[in-house]
């Protein structure tokens, strides 16, 4: 045993030797991260094989850089190396707890748009047991230190250099074999980064990025007008016809696009402590004149909500990575809702009181064609009025009202609420209901945010029938992403009262709100499958415009021709009859899983996989290449952003001269008498304030699910 350890120390005391432990305890580590701090799907002894070695070829190939250095210099780099990739595994880490996605270079490059109180949110997300990425690197250190490895300065043949260099390339050769072998068209026909990580590792996974990264920048360079045409035919042979029955239902209204942040469909007509979680939406939810949703699916990728505002405003899918809004809003073309509506004589805005550079939104909305974009300039904020990533729902939505009686009517306005964001910060003055007791820290404030927003919309519900706005309108309202992230699952199956997650309820769990009220309109709860790529399509015929030849990859929810399948960013998807998700099939009416496909079966849900790999990838070439520059349309003109002035100052004055070119804003039809004081909230910051008071009457349904928890 003594000689066995000498032997090792003597080893170790050699440069090869310690490229080598450093090598094999990267590995290890690498390989312990991968299956406790990631949700990879493994599963069989042949993908635990290539989840171990997918981290040899990288460590070989890095760490053996540092082989062809002398003396001391050889030691740095290896150790400086194992603290980057280390720092880089962290990173994912954290990321990957709350998003179940790594990390990319196109979210990197557009994280200056999302990085307000990201630190709050990190602090929440890590745990203690993240740090022990560093332990191998820490331990090379002090071995050194403490001379227990002494630095091998005898020159090291730089023939056995190359070779280490040799094998690590064979070594990924072999990986990658196996990969393909367990998974053809790896890296061609995956919408999803898991697998990625899963086969080749996370520092092949990054390597890949940056490689689709530029690839995709030069893709828009290159682009022409013939790279149209199998987008212009596959929507051409997927078309529908639209619901006759309810096109123009809306026209001439105006069109509230109420923004439920995190908002998940499960919290409808669902009770916590006695008490209706989200009670307003609820009475909306049954209301006759109401069109709800009840398969209504987010399909956000790694942009969030901006990927779910891309959806809703463009019917263009966000990007496999990063978000579209931030890294091509500025510069692409597009064909949005908000320009289309102004062509058509509405009055567009977006109110959002935070930062105006959130998801480079200042400057996509140009792209959109927003006339307004009201953001935290435009408000007066107190202390104690800004929670998380912006101003409380309450006083937000009762501050924006002063804006919205200005619009000239007909008018579009979105209309952003963040208090139900994560972290899901709210203090206890705000809070009236109680916490869930998962045991969860970053799942259990969920139902106090999520009531809190539902309180606000019951407020801003009250003005809208006090005012007189919604007789003449049609609002719509709709959860932008989940809220609770896959990687709760302990949580999730509390919550939802079942023994056990599996793939099946984390697709289900995807559903968020989707409502569309109006008073007139024939509504009910509608069974149809969709998601936020059909909003555009649908809200365009209610309203009656006529947009033939449009570059629009959903189809109106409405219609008795749908196709009902609903396409995930990562490529799973959602139909009546199957359900694919984490690379599971399952019958979609039972939940029961499909481990053995008949022929007949096997067709099916291939027909279907085709049917959404296409659509993703063409919607991808559309953003990528930034193809609708070479649309003409005639009934369409290209936005020009050099229209558009979000500063207060230039805005408001426009505001003011189009109320006077065109005077049938809220406003001007009440002779310049405002309707703030008829927007009541129980609102603590704002409690002693005359525009604040108000009484049980007042404020309806949402003080009383307010007061009946107090």
């Amino acid at each position: 045993m003594s000689q066995a350890w000498h032997k090792i120390r003597r080893g170790l005391n050699t440069r090869f030797g310690f490229f080598l432990f450093a090598v094999i305890l990267f590995c290890i580590k690498s390989y312990m991260a991968y299956q406790t701090k990631f949700s990879l799907g493994v599963k069989g002894s042949m993908q635990e094989l290539i989840l171990a070695i997918s981290p040899i070829a990288t460590a070989l190939l890095l760490f053996g850089i540092g082989l062809y250095f002398r003396g001391k210099w050889a030691y740095c780099w290896m150790i400086l190396v194992d603290a980057i990739l280390s720092s880089w595994l962290f990173a994912n880490i954290l990321y990957y707890r709350e998003f179940s996605d790594f990390i990319t270079f196109n979210l990197i490059k557009g994280s200056g748009a999302t990085s307000d109180n990201l630190g709050k949110s990190l602090m929440g997300i890590m745990r203690g047991t993240d740090f022990l990425v560093f332990v191998d690197v820490i331990f090379l250190i002090l071995l050194l230190a403490i001379r227990f490895i002494k630095i091998d300065t005898t020159p090291f043949k730089i023939r056995y250099a190359v070779a280490t260099t040799i094998l690590s390339v064979g070594v990924f050769g072999v990986n990658l074999g196996m990969a393909y072998s367990n998974r053809s068209g790896l890296l061609t026909r995956t919408f999803d980064n898991n697998y990625i990580v899963k086969y080749l590792g996370l520092q092949t996974y990054t390597a890949y990025d940056a490689i689709k990264t530029y690839q995709n920048s030069e893709q828009k360079s290159k682009a022409s007008n013939n790279q149209l045409k199998p987008v212009q035919k596959f929507l051409k042979d997927n078309h529908i016809s639209s619901n006759i029955q309810y096109k123009g239902v809306a026209k001439g209204k105006n069109v509230f696009v109420i923004h439920l942040e995190s908002l998940q469909q499960f919290v409808i007509d669902k009770k916590w402590d006695g008490q209706e979680i989200t009670p307003n939406l609820n009475k909306l939810y049954h209301e006759n004149d109401t069109l709800s949703f009840d398969n209504f699916f987010n399909q956000v990728g790694q942009g969030k909500t901006s990927d779910a505002e891309m959806m809703l405003e463009n019917s263009l899918f966000g990007l496999a990575e990063g978000s579209a809004m931030v890294m091509d809003g500025t510069t692409n073309t597009f064909q949005s809702m908000p320009a289309i509506l102004d062509q058509n004589g509405y009055s567009t805005a977006s109110f959002h009181g935070d930062v105006p550079s959130f998801w480079n939104r200042d400057n996509a909305y140009k792209s959109f064609g927003y006339q307004y974009f009201f953001s935290k300039e435009y408000y007066d904020i107190k202390p104690g009025y800004v929670s998380g990533y912006g101003m409380k729902d309450k006083l937000f939505l009762k501050d924006t009202v002063k804006y919205v009686e200005q619009l000239p009517q007909p008018f579009y306005a979105k209309l952003i609420t963040v208090s139900n964001h994560y972290p899901y910060l709210i203090s206890k003055k705000d809070a009236s209901i109680k916490e869930w007791d998962t045991g969860d820290p970053t799942v259990d404030p969920y139902v106090q945010t999520a009531h809190y927003l539902d309180q606000s919309i019951g407020e801003l519900m009250n003005y809208l029938k006090k005012s007189g706005l919604e007789k003449n309108s049609m609002l719509v309202l709709y959860g932008d992403h989940y809220g609770i992230s896959n990687n709760h699952k302990a949580a999730i199956a509390k919550i939802l009262n079942l023994k056990q997650i599996d793939n099946y309820n984390l697709a289900m769990f995807q559903k968020v709100p989707f409502m569309i009220h109006m008073p007139g309109l024939k509504g009910g709860i509608n069974h149809t499958y969709g998601g936020e790529i059909d909003v555009m399509p649908t809200l365009m015929n209610l309203m009656g415009i006529n947009d033939p030849g449009a570059i629009q990859f959903g189809q109106d929810l409405l219609s008795k021709d749908r196709n009902q399948i609903v396409s995930f960013r990562d490529g799973d998807f959602v139909s009546p009859k199957y359900t694919k998700y984490g690379n599971d099939l399952y019958f979609t009416k039972t939940g029961q899983q499909i481990t053995d496909k008949t022929e007949t079966e096997k067709k099916e849900v291939d027909k279907i996989q085709d049917y959404v790999n296409k659509e993703l990838s063409l919607s991808d070439s559309v953003i990528n290449g930034d193809l609708l520059r070479f649309s003409k349309q005639s009934w369409f003109k290209t936005v020009d952003k050099s229209d558009y002035n979000y500063k207060k100052s230039a805005a408001l004055k426009e505001l003011s001269e189009a109320q006077n070119k065109k005077p049938t804003s809220l406003l001007k039809e009440n002779k310049g008498k405002s309707t703030e004081d008829l927007y009541k909230t129980d609102a603590p910051e704002l409690k002693g304030e005359s525009s604040s008071s108000s009484s049980s009457d007042d404020s309806g349904s949402s003080s009383s699910s307010s007061s009946s928890s107090k």
